[in-house]
């Protein structure tokens, strides 16, 4: 999965189980199957204790656990994602939660610069470089 906002790449290992000895990182370590033939369940464990769970900055601890369920609703212009989190170091009860993303047509994905002094305030000509074809 990549984020367009700014490159980052989280890896859904596909069929295999957890390793067993992930050490914490940023996004963990994530394990998905089908189930169904419609519905991507991705369950995730082993992130560090440094990112937060919500916009409203919600800690949580490396005991985190998170199983989603991604499905393409039948009209095919959203994606539903159903969470249960589960963190016996940060809450007293497993809670779920539920996303809709709507499907947008924005085009290809453009390299997000953000490096200082790239650019001239009152001045927006130079254009941000785009790949022609995917380099992977």
């Amino acid at each position: 999965m990549i984020s367009d906002g700014d490159a980052q790449v989280r890896h859904v290992y596909l069929d295999v189980p957890h390793s067993g000895r992930a050490r914490p990182s940023w996004y963990g370590e994530s394990v998905g199957h089908y189930e169904g033939g419609d519905t991507l369940v991705v369950d995730t464990a082993a992130m560090n204790d440094r990112s937060f769970i919500d916009n409203y900055r919600t800690p949580h601890s490396e005991r985190l656990h998170v199983v989603e369920r991604w499905k393409l609703a039948a009209d095919g212009k959203s994606i539903e994602v159903a969470l249960r989190v589960e963190d016996p170091g940060a809450f007293t009860m497993a809670w779920a939660a539920r996303q809709v993303y709507q499907r947008v047509n924005q085009g290809p994905l453009t390299e997000q610069v953000c490096a200082e002094n790239n650019f001239i305030l009152g001045q927006d000509t130079v254009p941000i470089p785009m790949a022609q074809r995917p380099d992977f």
